[in-house]
């Protein structure tokens, strides 16, 4: 069984989205800079309201989905088709924007930290124009697994399966199988876990720094993992939490352009077109 190394460093880099709510990404922060199936990643993290209350205005999507996994704060989604959900510290969101939704996402705090993950995941062409749906997961449907050097892994989606031990996450079935892991590690644990070979890995500390292999990986960097079939990862001396993301390549070309992701240029503008007409909610 091979072990997977550090292929690439994405470095993450401030940036701002919606009504001005700063945060960092790393993976989408240029188009060339994506891992397939996942087209971004941002995180989100202030204790100064001035950061975050502006929130995420409605706004449209089509052709992939948007895992909102927040770890501390509130806020609320609301979607042109009525639906509305509370996210609370510890909660996921996972909607499937499929063929159109209009959705904003704004904090229900005024003070306190605001801190989070928004991670987009691509559909593949037969999914693209599929009904729009979405999912609330609460902190009590995440299983948690103890580890054996006393960290500890949150599953999101996928199984853990370490060992023959199987955990399944709320988020299975998926064209893509995506792995979501949020792994917290005390300093000098390792982290191990099987994976499909041929599946796209990448991991992002938020929290301390992780070593893979001999190379170390920064705080807010992710870390794009070459072919292998097991995950390894070593907390920094002072620990480390961290994201552990996998998932089944498409390998079909991808036109993007701002929050529409389609497969052709003439897919891309039917999504334009569609929106300014009104089309893109009369469809879904």
């Amino acid at each position: 069984m091979s072990t997977r190394a550090l292929q690439q460093v994405i470095q993450s880099v401030p940036a701002s989205d919606g009504a001005g709510v700063k945060l960092r990404r790393s993976l989408g922060r240029t188009q060339g800079l994506r891992v397939d199936p996942f087209l971004m990643l941002d995180e989100f993290s202030s204790d100064d309201p001035n950061d975050y209350i502006a929130g995420f205005p409605a706004h449209p999507h089509r052709g992939f989905e948007t895992v909102t996994y927040l770890i501390d704060g509130h806020m609320l989604h609301e979607d042109h088709l009525g639906h509305r959900g509370d996210l609370k510290s510890g909660a996921v969101q996972w909607m499937t924007a499929g063929r159109g939704i209009i959705h904003s996402e704004m904090p229900q705090q005024e003070r306190g930290r605001m801190r989070g993950f928004q991670l987009w995941v691509n559909l593949p062409a037969r999914e693209k124009m599929k009904p729009a749906s979405y999912r609330d997961i609460q902190p009590s449907e995440i299983p948690v697994a103890e580890l054996p050097d006393g960290g500890r892994a949150k599953v999101i989606a996928g199984t853990f399966d370490p060992e023959g031990r199987s955990i399944p996450g709320p988020i299975r079935g998926l064209t893509t199988d995506p792995l979501y892991f949020d792994v917290e590690l005390p300093g000098g644990a390792t982290f191990s876990h099987p994976v499909q070979h041929d599946y796209s890995v990448f991991v992002y500390p938020f929290e301390g720094e992780l070593l893979v292999g001999e190379k170390a990986l920064k705080t807010h960097d992710a870390g794009v993992l070459a072919a292998g079939d097991r995950i390894e990862a070593t907390a920094g001396p002072h620990g480390s939490r961290f994201l552990v993301i996998a998932g089944r390549p498409l390998g079909e070309p991808v036109a993007q352009y701002g929050p529409f992701v389609m497969n052709t240029r003439e897919e891309l503008e039917q999504a334009i077109r569609d929106y300014q007409s009104g089309e893109l909610t009369r469809a879904a």
